[in-house]
């Protein structure tokens, strides 16, 4: 099954650059699952959230079709690694208790990835699609600068799959009976190069460059650093986060 590979050429900085999905995300999808002996995180890119799932299950299994994203993955005891489309998993009928998709589900291709998740899936197995919307910055003149090169610069350059992000995947097919999740959010604290690392990572970055060179995104880079103040300072940068959560 061939994938839409956006990522692979940016995957050292996807590793490196890529916000962290909080505890709690990890707790509700954990106490949610009927048990806590393996986990299957499809679509996993470098493992941002393959690791942090290992914290409250026995065994992750996470698995993504870019070779390089997996070669980058974070390594962890009981994370096991493996280079295979999220559509085919491989894993052993009724096994997995619970299967994440985090910012991935708008790539892929869902009904072949249903067909296998009920085939993993334990009886009242959790599938979790897991998306964070635009970041907000905690200061109004560096947000405004980054909305621009969002919307604006980079808004002709994202592939047409980005609007399921942006709404929070409501509008995704997903046939499973919804199970309630809290209202959560990624929150860090970021130096300039931070923020400027995960935007060099954006799939839109990427076919921008292709189509007119480094000039625009150097003269986003420029203005954002003169806009951020004293070089060394941190900002809190936020994401909403947005699941569909079902039971099998």
């Amino acid at each position: 099954m061939r994938f839409k590979d956006h990522f692979s050429t940016q995957a050292a900085g996807y590793a490196a650059h890529r916000p962290i999905y909080p505890g709690a995300l990890v707790d509700a999808l954990a106490d949610a699952a009927p048990a806590r002996a393996l986990a299957l995180d499809c679509a996993c890119g470098t493992g941002q959230l393959s690791v942090l799932l290992a914290d409250r299950f026995e065994h992750v299994v996470a698995t993504d079709a870019s070779a390089a994203q997996i070669a980058h993955a974070r390594p962890h005891a009981r994370v096991v690694y493996s280079v295979a489309p999220a559509e085919q998993s491989n894993l052993p009928a009724a096994s997995v208790d619970l299967v994440t998709v985090a910012q991935a589900a708008h790539w892929l291709e869902l009904p072949a990835l249903y067909a296998d998740v009920r085939r993993v899936a334990r009886s009242g197995a959790i599938l979790a699609l897991i998306t964070y919307g635009v970041l907000h910055i905690d200061d109004a003149a560096i947000d405004a600068v980054m909305q621009r090169f969002y919307g604006e610069t980079l808004g002709p350059y994202w592939p047409p799959e980005r609007r399921h992000v942006e709404d929070g995947y409501r509008t995704l097919l997903f046939p499973f009976p919804a199970v309630a999740m809290p209202e959560l959010a990624i929150t860090q604290s970021w130096g300039l190069s931070d923020l400027i690392g995960y935007t060099e990572t954006w799939s839109a970055a990427r076919a921008l460059e292709t189509a007119l060179g480094r000039a625009p995104i150097l003269a986003f880079q420029e203005t954002l650093a003169a806009t951020w103040g004293a070089p060394d300072a941190r900002r809190t940068i936020r994401w909403p986060l947005s699941l569909r959560a079902g039971r099998v």
